[in-house]
């Protein structure tokens, strides 16, 4: 089932009634709004006087619903997820803690060569120079020894922005967009995860005692292009935006919605990252050998 994103970015009370979250303004109790819960994927909590009582709270999280807080920045500052959301949970665990690092390391070639083609098919749809990435995927080695990932990026973000442009997460304009894409998509993934039963604290080849989420930060790097995309769409609307509005994250919480294609069907992401995160578990168990990675369309 396709799940809907809310954003909610105004004064509010979130309570539970007839299985819907109810959207009241909190002076007045007035209904501005109802969903039910089990249509929510995703819900954005960005102002600081949002109260959300715990039945609501509880109900989401029975449903895998994942709800991201935003900080002073109005940037996502944190997510909040059910412990598990798998029958199975711990046999699907002990799979991913015995799985081997030679395994390890051939998904994480693919990962990064499922990046770099995207990333390609980024730079081609806009018309920019893309030919050079065509050796990098062709050189990446078991769990990309080479760094193939680091030096297609160099390229990649030179002919994406601008020569001159250095992606960093505390950077100037536009990383910024950039980086709110990146945490909306990192909180899809990471609920993927959960509700397949793995733990998203094991990664493939991201290891960080200080990062809870080593395996969303794997399995996201083939789906980031889709972010890039969604964010050129709107600098090319908006040229001289600065600001993180309203309007802008509207535009990036479509990336649920957006068309991809994977294995030869067009699904919505947030579908092609369930399947992603569902075959990366049968790869743990032999079932299959590579993740299924979604294609930029």
């Amino acid at each position: 089932m396709i799940t809907r994103s809310v954003y909610i970015g105004n004064p509010a009370y979130l309570k539970l009634r007839d299985e819907q979250m109810h959207i009241l303004d909190p002076s007045t109790k007035e209904l501005k709004g109802k969903v039910p819960v089990e249509d929510l994927g995703i819900l954005m909590l960005d102002h600081f006087q949002i109260t959300v009582s715990h039945q609501l709270i509880q109900k989401m999280m029975g449903n895998n619903v994942v709800v991201i807080s935003c900080d002073a920045h109005h940037l996502p500052h944190g997510i909040m997820l059910p412990l598990y959301g798998h029958t199975t949970h711990s046999d699907r665990v002990k799979d991913q803690l015995e799985a081997s690092e030679p395994l390890k390391k051939q998904l994480w070639k693919q990962t990064v060569e499922c990046k770099i083609e995207n990333q390609m098919a980024v730079l081609r749809k806009l018309g920019n120079f893309f030919e050079p990435m065509l050796e990098y995927q062709k050189n990446v080695k078991s769990g990309d020894s080479t760094n193939m990932e680091g030096i297609a990026a160099q390229h990649y973000w030179k002919y994406l922005i601008s020569l001159d442009f250095l992606r960093e997460r505390f950077g100037d304009s536009p990383n910024h967009f950039f980086n709110f894409g990146y945490a909306v998509l990192r909180s899809m993934v990471a609920r993927a995860i959960v509700e397949t039963g793995l733990l998203p604290v094991l990664g493939i080849f991201h290891k960080n005692k200080y990062n809870p989420y080593c395996l969303a930060d794997d399995l996201m790097e083939p789906f980031r292009p889709f972010v890039d995309m969604l964010v050129m769409q709107w600098l090319e609307m908006d040229p001289g935006s600065e600001e993180l509005t309203k309007e802008f994250k509207a535009h990036m919480l479509k990336i649920a919605t957006a068309d991809v294609k994977l294995e030869n069907k067009v699904r919505p992401l947030l579908i092609a990252v369930k399947v992603a995160a569902s075959s990366l578990y049968k790869c743990y168990t032999g079932e299959k050998r590579l993740i299924s990675y979604p294609e930029l369309l």
